[in-house]
């Protein structure tokens, strides 16, 4: 794994880009994000091989592992997390109007564009944090599901991000709890947690 400073400022100007192509009008939303996150995993691994002289062990780039942080990443994470946590309530008001309606925030006078690129380079950030724990393909579950799972029985924005956030950290409690007693993948147990309070949030 690259460590974080490097990963960091990759994934900031990876978002970037996707907010540009998102905007582009012939490549939107979900296309954008398939283009970029296809073409940044192929060269990865293929410039990972090509330094290594042999070919990468992609099992730890798809799934991750707990074993791939080290004592200096844990201390970024905190650092980063922390950071996180105090622009999102700095910002609140700003990133729940551009959220729940876009060009009437713009309407307003607010630059949307320019807290659609905090969201992005926010989200990037905490996807980095969680990348070597559950790796590129369950990454995006353990982004979703916690708040999927909030907007079940919580019909309010602060009411979702709250709850979201706290299941987001139990399911991770648990998560790793159950991987060390069965000996399971610490990523995919995780996503198993999240899934398991989303279909009892859904019934």
């Amino acid at each position: 794994w690259a460590p974080l400073p490097v990963a960091i400022p990759v994934v900031v100007v990876a978002a970037f880009l996707l907010l540009r192509l998102s905007e582009n009008s012939k490549i939107k939303g979900d296309s954008a994000i398939a283009l970029i996150a296809s073409s940044s995993l192929a060269i990865g691994v293929t410039v990972i091989s090509l330094a290594s002289g042999q070919n990468a062990d992609v099992y730890s780039y798809m799934f991750g592992s707990i074993l791939a942080k080290k004592e200096s990443d844990v201390y970024v994470s905190i650092a980063l997390s922390v950071v996180v946590l105090i622009l999102f309530i700095v910002f609140y008001n700003k990133i729940f109007a551009v959220t729940f309606d876009e060009n009437f925030a713009t309407a307003t006078g607010m630059k949307a564009d320019r807290y659609n690129l905090l969201i992005a380079v926010v989200t990037a950030v905490i996807i980095v944090l969680a990348m070597n724990l559950v790796g590129s393909l369950l990454i995006s579950a353990l982004v979703i599901f916690p708040a999927l799972s909030a907007m079940q029985v919580i019909k309010n924005f602060k009411g979702v991000v709250i709850c979201s956030a706290v299941i987001s950290v139990l399911c991770a409690l648990f998560g790793l709890l159950a991987s060390i007693l069965f000996s399971t993948p610490v990523g995919s147990t995780l996503v198993a947690a999240d899934i398991v309070v989303f279909v009892v949030m859904a019934v």
